[in-house]
């Protein structure tokens, strides 16, 4: 396979946190999304050098609030259910330890509780 294009801002790894018709709603009823936090932080920071930080509208799975999707060379990892400062303060501290070390850092193993598969495989689908 040969690759066309080429971008002069390569990124190290991606966080997109949905903001969409459920997740930081906190109007109905939904744990918040630190969105003046975050990008506060990116901003000041200078992390989206090294870890692209997206907020996006609906990400889909709406039954598992506040979605945030990691993406890295190395594959997409889903995490549902975030909520609280501590969540988004580890988030913050991973793309810190990304972006000085230069390398994709693993996430913090709390997050494994988090995760899930968006998509369905062909047996779940039978």
């Amino acid at each position: 396979m040969t690759i066309a294009l080429a971008t002069k801002r390569a990124a190290l790894a991606q966080l997109i946190f949905c903001e969409g018709c459920c997740c930081g709603r906190t109007d109905r009823g939904k744990p918040e999304l630190p969105v003046k936090l975050l990008k506060e932080v990116w901003r000041t920071e200078r992390l989206n050098a090294s870890v692209q930080l997206t907020i996006s509208e609906c990400l889909g799975p709406c039954d598992l609030t506040n979605v945030t999707l990691v993406l890295t060379a190395t594959g997409s990892t889903w995490l549902g259910g975030l909520a609280g400062d501590a969540a988004y303060d580890e988030l913050i501290e991973w793309a810190r330890l990304c972006h000085s070390a230069g390398e994709v850092q693993a996430l913090p193993a709390r997050f494994e509780a988090h995760r899930f598969e968006r998509f369905a495989t062909a047996e779940v689908l039978a």
